[in-house]
């Protein structure tokens, strides 16, 4: 699987252009994914790249991030490390093939599209700006699904068909609901809603809790990445 490419295309940016090999992606400050560079092999001139993608992000008014995954030459991340750009998030992408088929024990309501209180769930817990995070949303086509008490989502996820995979994003639970197998829940139903043949999802390294929860579901690392941040 083209991982970098599964990952863009799952959290489209609002505003993306091309510098080639490379995309520069803007979302207003949600999310690195939406705002970074996403670098796919070595331009011809790689200091005048960075130096492009420097002005765009300054223009805009944000740090300059750089997304480097398994398409990302050595040379791209040693010239930013070189640099002072920081490293940030490492990110592991876990897979699961065949797709899990375990039964959610909670009930979880699954729509096509995020609904008000779904995006206030995830905002919530993630701490991102709802209006611009259901705009990213409403980039491709997902499922959304939350485990409702009192009427209100306490734990969310978003599911979104790649071909004959299924990407698992904005797994967020709120803190008051933890510990309760909610995200289990809420995985589970994904998985069995899409029925596609394996599933995928992005956690980072140090989300030891939230791995852990993941490979007891049958996911494994396949693949990894990581930011660096001006």
């Amino acid at each position: 699987m083209d991982f970098d490419r599964l990952v863009d295309e799952a959290w489209p940016a609002l505003e993306r252009v091309p510098l080639e090999p490379w995309t520069l992606r803007h979302s207003l400050g949600v999310t690195k994914r939406a705002n970074s560079v996403l670098v796919s092999g070595l331009p011809a001139d790689l200091a005048e790249a960075v130096g492009e993608a420097e002005k765009f992000y300054a223009e805009r008014g944000g740090s300059t991030v750089f997304s480097l995954g398994t398409s990302a030459p050595a040379e791209v991340d040693s010239l930013l490390e070189a640099r002072g750009y920081r490293l940030a998030d490492p990110t592991l992408v876990m897979v699961a093939s065949p797709a899990p088929g375990g039964h959610p024990a909670h009930e979880v309501r699954i729509e096509d599209h995020p609904w008000p209180a779904w995006l206030d769930t995830w905002a919530g817990v993630e701490g991102r700006d709802p209006e611009v995070g259901g705009r990213i949303c409403a980039g491709v086509p997902a499922w959304y699904a939350a485990v409702e008490e009192a009427g209100a989502p306490v734990a969310v996820g978003r599911g979104v068909p790649q071909g004959d995979t299924l990407g698992i994003y904005c797994m967020a639970t709120r803190p008051g609901a933890r510990r309760r197998g909610l995200a289990r829940s809420v995985l589970r139903a994904l998985i069995r809603h899409a029925g596609l043949a394996s599933a995928y999802l992005v956690v980072t390294e140090g989300n030891v809790g939230a791995r852990n929860l993941y490979r007891g579901e049958g996911f494994e690392p396949r693949g990894a990445y990581h930011y660096r941040v001006s």
